[in-house]
């Protein structure tokens, strides 16, 4: 037996399948969006991301969230993108918060030397606890850079899934250059399937779900 068949043996094998044998049918398109109360969707949400060792605290409004990055921060400093939210939420007046960058070398050098990176999230999606960013480049560095990421995500804008997004923004790219999925704290596992944090960004992320709708 060759090596390429053997490949394909051991492929059959761990399938369970017999040489020859036709591929199962394929599953049916989803036809239509699950329907789940807000609150399940949050419940799902906050479930799927501290599996994956994130964190979810709750705000009844974005002045209470406001609250709550000061108490991540302990006076730390932190770098904060351009989102009108967080200036509503007053983010960027919380003593030790820098924002309004204007130049890609200056957000940078903040960003790499700032241990919290605050942004908005444009949607959450409840099945794989996911935060979505529709944005330009300085939310991408401000969410990769700094090894704690702190997101306020309002609560009107929890999605069940990838299925309710594509529906709502069937092409993202008209929209932005930077649309970016993030689910859960950065992992990377070496050649010996050793799990390692903070590797491709931050190793901590906290997501504020908040009541109040920003209008």
């Amino acid at each position: 037996m060759s090596s390429r068949e053997q490949m394909l043996s051991d492929v059959r094998q761990a399938l369970g399948r017999k040489a020859g044998q036709p591929p199962a049918a394929q599953p049916k398109a989803r036809i239509a969006i699950p329907s789940l109360p807000v609150e399940e969707r949050i419940r799902l949400f906050q479930e799927r991301l501290e599996v994956l060792g994130g964190k979810v605290r709750r705000a009844a409004t974005y002045a209470d969230a406001a609250g709550v990055v000061g108490e991540l921060l302990q006076g730390a400093t932190a770098v904060a993108s351009n989102a009108p939210a967080l200036r509503h939420a007053g983010v960027t007046a919380i003593p030790n918060v820098t924002s309004g960058y204007s130049d890609e070398p200056s957000l940078r050098a903040a960003c790499a030397s700032a241990p919290f990176g605050i942004t908005g999230a444009d949607y959450g999606l409840a099945e794989t606890g996911s935060i979505v960013t529709i944005a330009a480049n300085e939310a991408r560095l401000i969410s990769l850079l700094p090894p704690v990421h702190i997101a306020l995500l309002s609560k009107a804008r929890m999605l069940t899934g990838l299925d309710e997004f594509y529906t709502l923004h069937p092409r993202p790219a008209t929209q932005s250059a930077s649309t970016v999925f993030i689910t859960g704290p950065s992992r990377s596992a070496d050649i010996e399937m050793i799990l390692v944090r903070g590797v491709h960004g931050p190793r901590v992320i906290h997501v504020i779900v908040i009541e109040e709708e920003l209008i």
